[in-house]
């Protein structure tokens, strides 16, 4: 690309060191005198650089390292060793310039106060990053609008369900129009519904603001619907880095055929039309080739009496996994 990286990471390791404790009484005498530490790679020698505007999808299995990365990308840690630059700040600097330009939104993380109204946390915000008024206003109802929440912003956030709290989490964040936004998990524990309404308020955050967005996830549908490109990190190493397309397209060959039956089957009639996974009467669960996946799925609407059939992409901790074992055999 001709344009510079707006975030640039060279060698980044990020290390701690863990007091392992030996089992039982004696072991917790022994510690008193003399402690056995371990040291965890949770992040080791990974490099990438992301352009203006991106969303890449930042993904991995838990403790793959991807939470501590953005950690260090926003000043929380500072790296055992290597050169992180974002916004052409160095993040643990953490100086004012640099954190009036972006954002880090964690899932399971809440800023706002939990007996106020979230109108009174976007207030304090507005304070904190010194927003001009007309600028305060002008956002918020963009960010209001987006996301439909005008009728709650003035209800005490106790009061709000997970997704209408997390969809004053994501105003409270973005009050002050940054340029770069972390997203870690932003829609765990949401249904359906609110993930596909949090998808598409993202999407449109960075078509209208033309933020740089990187986002954890473990939903395949929010990685598949945002990011053009993922970076994919497994034990603290960056395995992947390049189209999610192409992943999907080589590790993603299968997908998964569930099925609730209206009358009782033989185990084997099912094994012929794919890997069968699950079977408990009247649910079964089947792996099947991607490209024959609708065809196999008519076929057993024809053959049986099925209540319901549902297909589904396989899931991203499957994906990696498969990716990783790739990865193994070639080393």
């Amino acid at each position: 690309m001709s344009e510079a990286p707006i975030i640039s990471i060279q060698n980044l390791k990020k290390y701690f060191k863990v007091y392992r404790k030996k089992p039982g009484l004696l072991g917790s005498i022994q510690s008193l005198w003399s402690r056995e530490y371990e040291e965890v790679k949770a992040v080791d020698d990974v490099s990438f650089e992301i352009y203006p505007g991106e969303i890449v999808g930042f993904i991995g299995q838990n403790g793959a390292g991807k939470t501590t990365t953005l950690k260090v990308l926003s000043g929380l840690l500072y790296p055992t060793s290597g050169e992180v630059s974002v916004l052409g700040f160095n993040p643990w600097d953490r100086k004012p310039d640099f954190q009036r330009q972006f954002a880090l939104v964690m899932g399971q993380k809440n800023q706002l106060w939990w007996d106020l109204p979230a109108m009174e946390s976007f207030l304090l915000n507005k304070a904190i990053y010194e927003v001009p008024d007309a600028e305060f206003d002008k956002t918020l109802d963009k960010l209001v609008e987006l996301l439909d929440v005008k009728d709650i912003i003035n209800v005490q956030v106790r009061k709000l369900s997970l997704g209408q709290r997390m969809k004053c989490e994501l105003i409270a964040a973005l009050l002050h129009s940054p340029k770069v936004l972390f997203l870690d998990e932003p829609t765990i524990g949401l249904d359906v519904v609110m993930q596909k309404v949090l998808r598409d308020f993202i999407k449109a955050y960075n078509q209208e603001f033309k933020a740089t967005i990187i986002l954890t996830s473990h939903y395949m549908g929010d990685v598949k619907e945002l990011c053009k490109r993922a970076i994919v990190i497994d034990h603290g190493q960056k395995i992947f880095d390049g189209d999610l397309q192409d992943i999907i397209d080589q590790f993603a060959r299968n997908k998964i055929l569930s099925l609730i039956m209206n009358d009782k089957i033989n185990q084997k009639q099912l094994e012929k039309y794919g890997q069968l996974k699950e079977f408990e009467y009247p649910k079964a669960t089947l792996l099947v080739p991607r490209a024959k996946a609708a065809k196999i799925a008519g076929q057993l609407l024809t053959d049986f009496s099925v209540a319901d059939v549902n297909i589904e992409e396989p899931t991203i901790d499957a994906i990696i996994r498969e990716l990783f074992l790739s990865q193994k055999k070639v080393h």
